[in-house]
């Protein structure tokens, strides 16, 4: 058998968090949740857990399919859990769609009326 682990520690433990204090926050904020409810962040998680977590604007579908209370390497990390296919097409297509409105910005803010310097440099290049 496996020793129980708390949500917060695994989740750090899982590369999900930078530290344990983030992934204790993230859980007592509500972007946690274990099978659809909201957790505190000393409930004991088994094998066959559905998470899902919020972080930033990523969504994450999860099944616990390890228990580790240690953080090691990313591999290891990510052998702990099986994230839904569907919550990875989700995550995919979230970030196409930042990708493209930010591009969309971008050419927004370029499309502004020319500021002093450039007028000067208009000024310039008509009159040669």
């Amino acid at each position: 058998m496996t020793e129980p682990v708390r949500i917060d520690k695994w989740l750090w433990a899982a590369r999900f968090f930078k530290t344990r204090g983030l992934s204790r926050q993230a859980i007592e904020g509500g972007k946690v949740q274990l099978r659809g409810r909201r957790v505190k962040p000393s409930k004991t998680i088994q094998l066959g857990d559905q998470l899902q977590i919020q972080r930033g604007e990523e969504l994450f579908a999860i099944e616990i399919t390890g228990l580790s209370s240690r953080r090691g390497p990313a591999e290891a990390a990510q052998r702990l859990y099986k994230e839904s296919e569907e919550s990875i097409l989700r995550r995919t297509e979230r970030a196409e769609q930042l990708r493209l409105q930010r591009s969309q910005d971008h050419l927004a803010r370029n499309s502004r009326r020319p500021d002093k310097r450039q007028r000067r440099q208009i000024r310039q290049f008509k009159e040669r």
